[in-house]
């Protein structure tokens, strides 16, 4: 629990030295002693008999001026304790009193004049043996050399060698074998793209750039380079990618460039699917300065780089980049406040900026720097869309693959080229209805049906995680029909299909199921990239960021599933999504082509992607958001209260909304301010809990947030009821 608050202490006389802002520290609190922060250094305190700090923690202070300063402006802007944020900064393998450094013991040869005349012809073995190898773990060492622990303590006891207790670094990637690249001739508008930042990057003004590329672009190449002046420079650059999976890919990419040679640099790497150790040793590698390169997911902007010149953050658009749980920051607006504060450059580089971002370089806010066409001289795929209702007119029923995207496909195999099919829905099937009574199988602790996964043959909730076995009749006592079926169709399913109606092509699916562990993402994109893979079926994380050039073609399935979302980013995410997704073809020599399948083929956001065409799409959409009075016109706040009891809850809400309302009576300044609910959310019950939101709109976000801050701050609601606040709310499920 969040106790919203800081607290004051005395300052030994044997800390005053090396006690810093940004220290840990252990404090008395209560009846026990508990870690904290150093957030201010004062010479005087309204309080009365203080407690003194019981201890410092060793080592630099982990917290930099930069990363507090950024973790106090997040408290006010999003509406959380400055407590919740520390610990986001601060890996939780950081945060321990004890180091988490990782000891082995080694053994070592020790240089004495004439000691190894004394050593027997075994003896002299061991010694030969580290002559040549160096340092050797003592493990290793036992069993290459066979000998025994006891022979080796005998020699210690000689001075012949010693054994020692040393740090041993975890390196996710020490086993990778990665082959050095060199910087790419860059085409004319990369070349004027680099020079721009690398001026601003020699001004240290702090500035932010849209990077508008389409796909196949070559903005990664724009990156290194410009990655490549920082380090010239002095400085440090952070790379920020949105999902997990195109970590590997990316890692390799900047390793090849910047791990080898006379200049080489430390690259280091943080995500969610490293080990707590190998957590901790990249963050230490950072905070030391070895590691002057950071590349990772959304907490990775929270790196403490110093003399920081460069953060990129790829794919800017993502929503993945937007926390969920609280502090709900969202890392691209973090990462650009944070080239505030550290003057550095922000290059937001997207092939389909959100329409908040490109509101901000028309406006002025950022500077705009285009690629409009792909590198190496390379075509945009040619888009075919796919109108599925007439389709299932003439298959009795709509299928799963249109004819075009079957005849393509088995083109592409004969050509031994690869395919890459997108659907954005795990599973075999969507749901189980019986036709006789309507009965949906639901999930008990959510108002949404259960998924059919056939491979373990269980009904799965893809919310709160709830599995049960798959009735072989319909449940309801009065109807008990043996037909009961499976309607909609997920990933699980177009593998399955695949394997029939092309038995000999190599097929795999990537999505959260069949990707457990963290050397998954890695093993199935290897395999696809080296071509033991004909045809790649998966979810969004096949959709961005990948580059494989003999993928020449794409199937999109269900392209208008997220079109008819209860969300105004609806339009805005289908394009977006259908543009990535488009881009993974024809990356290479050969011309590639995309299917977009659809229900809807003449919605505008499948028109606009289908010709590549993120102008006239931002014309129509920006009219639409500015009607109604959306972002980037307004900014947005979305207030959730959630409960067991329906009726609890709903009641909360409703005092919350007289409360706000009570809050701007009769001030005229807030007279633009909108509130709407509360209201169901579109999904009501969500892992047990009820769910009402009220949404509010205005202009100035700084200023709305000071009005939630204190509104909620003295709000008490009953016990089991929560409040969430949402500011700049990437979805509104």
């Amino acid at each position: 629990m969040s106790l919203r608050r800081e607290f004051d202490y005395l300052i030994p006389p044997e800390f005053e030295t090396h006690l810093t802002v940004g220290s840990r520290v252990k404090v008395p609190f209560g009846s026990r002693e508990v870690l904290g922060c150093v957030l201010a250094i004062v010479d005087e305190s309204p309080h009365a008999n203080l407690k003194p700090i019981a201890k410092v923690l060793s080592g630099l202070a982990p917290i930099t001026p930069t990363i507090l300063k950024l973790a106090s402006w997040i408290s006010e802007y999003y509406c959380c304790s400055i407590d919740t944020i520390l610990k986001t900064v601060l890996p939780e393998a950081v945060r321990r009193e004890e180091a988490g450094w990782r000891e082995r013991l080694v053994v070592r040869l020790i240089k004495v004049e004439g000691a190894q005349q004394t050593a027997t012809k075994r003896q002299q073995l061991i010694l030969d043996s580290l002559q040549a190898n160096g340092e050797v773990p003592l493990q290793k060492f036992l069993a290459e050399a066979r000998t025994s622990s006891s022979t080796l303590r005998r020699m210690e006891e000689q001075h012949l060698l010693e054994i020692v207790s040393v740090v041993s670094e975890r390196d996710p990637y020490a086993n990778e074998t990665i082959i050095p690249t060199k910087p790419l001739p860059l085409n004319p508008a990369q070349a004027v793209a680099l020079a721009e930042v690398r001026k601003s990057m020699d001004a240290s003004a702090g500035h932010t750039f849209l990077l508008h590329g389409v796909t196949g672009s070559g903005k990664t190449e724009v990156y290194l380079q410009a990655i490549r002046h920082a380090l010239d420079c002095g400085k440090g650059a952070l790379v920020l990618v949105p999902e997990i999976s195109l970590t590997p890919q990316t890692v390799e990419r900047f390793k090849a460039r910047f791990s080898h040679g006379e200049h080489s640099t430390m690259v280091a790497v943080l995500h969610s699917h490293l080990s707590a150790g190998e957590r901790h040793d990249e963050w230490q590698k950072i905070r030391e300065g070895r590691a002057r390169i950071v590349i990772g997911a959304r907490s990775a902007v929270f790196a403490p780089v110093e003399s920081l010149g460069l953060i990129v953050v790829d794919e800017e658009h993502e929503h993945s980049y937007k926390q969920e749980e609280a502090p709900r920051y969202h890392a691209r607006d973090v990462a650009v406040y944070r080239g505030v504060v550290d003057k550095a450059v922000v290059v937001l580089g997207t092939a389909t900026p959100s329409l908040e971002s490109y509101h901000n370089a028309l406006s002025g806010k950022y500077s705009m720097l285009k690629l409009p066409e792909r590198a190496d001289n390379a075509k945009l795929p040619m888009v075919r869309v796919i109108d599925m209702r007439s389709e299932g007119r003439k298959a009795k029923g709509p299928p799963i693959f249109s004819e075009q995207l079957k005849e393509a496909i088995t083109q592409r195999l004969e050509r031994r080229e690869q395919t890459m099919l997108f659907l954005n829905r795990r599973g075999y099937a969507s749901s189980l209805q019986c036709p006789l009574c309507g009965y949906v199988a639901g999930c008990p602790n959510c108002s949404i049906s259960l998924t059919y996964h056939r491979a373990e043959q269980r009904l799965r909730c893809h919310i709160c995680g709830h599995a049960e076995k798959t009735p072989s009749i319909c449940p309801q006592p009065k109807c008990r029909n043996p037909a009961i079926r499976f309607s909609g169709l997920g990933t699980e399913k177009v593998e399955e299909t695949l394997h029939k109606m092309f038995p000999k092509a190599r097929v795999a699916r990537m999505d959260s199921d069949t990707l457990r562990r963290k050397e998954d993402y890695r093993e199935v994109l290897g395999n696809f990239k080296a071509g033991r893979i004909d045809i790649l079926v998966g979810t969004q994380m096949i959709a961005k960021g990948l580059h494989f050039p003999n993928v020449t073609l794409v199937g999109i399935i269900h392209a208008d599933l997220s079109l008819h979302m209860p969300d105004f980013r609806a339009a805005e995410r289908t394009f977006q999504l259908l543009t990535q997704v488009s881009g993974r073809a024809g990356r290479g020599d050969v011309e590639g082509e995309v299917f977009v399948q659809a229900f809807t083929p003449f919605a505008p956001a499948i028109q606009y992607a289908r010709r590549h065409d993120f102008e006239g799409f931002y014309d129509a959409e920006i009219e639409f958001r500015q009607q109604l009075g959306y972002p980037p016109f307004a900014r947005v706040a979305l207030l959730t209260v959630r409960g067991k009891d329906e009726e609890k809850t709903k009641w909360c809400s409703d005092y919350l909304r007289a409360e706000l309302d009570k809050a701007v009576a009769g001030d005229d300044s807030w007279k633009d301010l909108i509130i709407a609910g509360p209201a169901p959310a579109p999904l009501l019950k969500a892992e047990t809990y009820f769910r009402f939101q009220i949404m509010l709109r205005h202009r100035q976000m700084s200023r709305l947030s000071k009005l939630l801050k204190r509104v909620t701050g003295e709000l008490r609601m009953p016990k089991e009821v929560f409040m969430a606040v949402d500011v700049d709310p990437a979805s509104l499920q």
